[in-house]
């Protein structure tokens, strides 16, 4: 049976996008309309929509609705500029910018609003079937793991690579969704993730989807994964270097390392749009660097649940906020894609180079 996304991530709306807005989750759930080129700018900064390969898609969307304003070739070219600069680390980003531009450059103005939509609905569909296979690829993890013991396998994730990060099924947890449809016992064990606590987001959806879980604190993993209380790490990623070197939410690395010292495989989800061959090694990723109040201040739902923003710490305490971490390729068993499962080093084994995106 295919994984279905229970609410749309984004969805066309005539000239407009709807998107499911994940400021709000887990606490409330409400879509927005984007209409215009600062508006999807906005979405994607402000972290309206988030995940890698989410973030592609909204920016195909951005381009289309730009189109359909203006079709000219310098409007193309300011939506291409604008859209790029929101977000640096998710390659998902460019990759799905370069493939409109490839697109639409070549056509007449005129030809150019129903081509956008096309090519974006297109980059829709097709992360949704990635997303599916990738899932189909990391369940034989899961099925290896549940044959050698009774009880349920014990998968620990950090962030959110879940269909609310995805236009399908997600990345790290399409192989969980994938096993919970096969009748297979799975617990997952969910990082909370600070400062964002896109971890909220993860424990929201298994518990929509009734598969087993418990939130833990960013700083357990160590001690849970020392005591032997987890059978496999898989996280998503938000870019891979040519090396298998992957950057992804911030705390990821300090998880392999961790997975690595307690004998736990450690495995990167993320579709052949995460893969940039043009980067060599993950030293060369850039690194997002986000707003101080994200650390300063918390989110949440007071005692009459409405919605509210309280600060923890003095709003000109000095801040140090990056976004990601990156993940050397050595502590990495193995990457899944829609094409299979690769050592870190040899996706060039499942990618020709003449069919991975640069």
């Amino acid at each position: 049976m295919s994984f279905k996304q229970p609410i749309p991530t984004i969805r066309r709306d005539g000239d407009r996008a709807v998107i499911l807005d994940q400021t709000l989750l887990p606490h409330r759930t409400e879509l927005r309309h984007l209409s215009s080129l600062d508006d999807v700018a906005h979405a994607i900064r402000s972290m309206q929509v988030r995940g890698a390969p989410l973030i592609g898609a909204t920016a195909a969307y951005g381009v289309a609705i730009a189109m359909t304003h203006d079709a000219g070739d310098r409007a193309l070219e300011t939506a291409l500029e604008v859209l790029a600069a929101t977000r640096p680390t998710a390659v998902n980003l460019h990759w799905a910018l370069g493939r409109m531009a490839a697109r639409l450059l070549a056509l007449a103005p005129v030809a150019r609003v129903a081509a956008a939509w096309d090519e974006a609905e297109a980059i829709r569909l097709e992360d949704m079937e990635t997303c599916a296979a990738i899932g189909r690829h990391g369940l034989t993890l899961i099925e290896a793991l549940a044959a050698r013991r009774p009880g349920p396998v014990r998968v620990m994730t950090h962030c959110n690579a879940g269909w609310v990060a995805t236009c399908g099924a997600g990345t790290a947890l399409a192989p969980v969704y994938a096993a919970h449809a096969r009748g297979i016992a799975v617990e997952v064990l969910v990082s909370e993730t600070r400062p964002r606590n896109q971890g909220l987001l993860t424990a929201w959806e298994l518990r929509e989807a009734g598969v087993a879980h418990s939130l833990i604190a960013d700083n357990a993993a160590g001690l849970l994964l020392a005591r032997g209380e987890v059978d496999l790490v898989i996280t998503g990623a938000d870019r891979v270097a040519a090396n298998g070197d992957s950057a992804n939410k911030i705390g990821t690395y300090l998880k392999a390392l961790a997975a690595q010292d307690a004998g736990v495989p450690f495995y990167i989800a993320a579709p052949f749009s995460t893969l940039d061959f043009a980067c060599p090694a993950g030293s060369a990723i850039p690194i997002e660097d986000r707003d101080a109040d994200e650390l300063l201040c918390v989110n949440g739902v007071d005692a009459d649940g409405h919605l509210r923003q309280l600060r923890q710490a003095p709003a000109d305490t000095a801040v140090r906020n990056p976004a990601f971490d990156v993940t050397p390729a050595r502590l990495i068993r193995g990457i899944v894609t829609e094409r299979g499962i690769a050592a870190p080093g040899a996706l060039r084994e499942l990618y020709p180079a003449e069919d991975v995106p640069a």
